[in-house]
């Protein structure tokens, strides 16, 4: 899987977990070059508290298009500081 903004290949993995519809990618398959951190945070009642990524490619910068969840609740474990994307970043094979 790969996930795209702006023709630029942000993560790439064949180990992605799909959760709700989402792929989340290992933390070591994301481009670190492309992510800035975020002070935005959203909580989902069974995963625990998202953080965000602001995504840089070039001169554009896309708001808080990827997430993650650093210290999620126990059934959410398995995804622990994996990225998901949203907000027209392109997911694909």
């Amino acid at each position: 899987m790969k996930a795209i903004w702006n023709g630029a290949v942000l993560a790439e993995s064949d180990k992605t977990k799909v959760v709700e519809g989402n792929h989340y990618f290992p933390p070591d398959s994301i481009h670190k070059e492309y992510f800035r951190s975020s002070d935005m945070h959203t909580t989902c009642p069974w995963k625990g508290e998202a953080s965000y990524y602001h995504i840089v490619v070039g001169d554009q910068t896309h708001a808080d298009a990827a997430w993650y969840y650093p210290a999620p609740k126990q059934k959410a474990a398995p995804i622990k500081n994996y990225v998901a994307f949203w907000r027209g970043v392109k997911i694909t094979e």
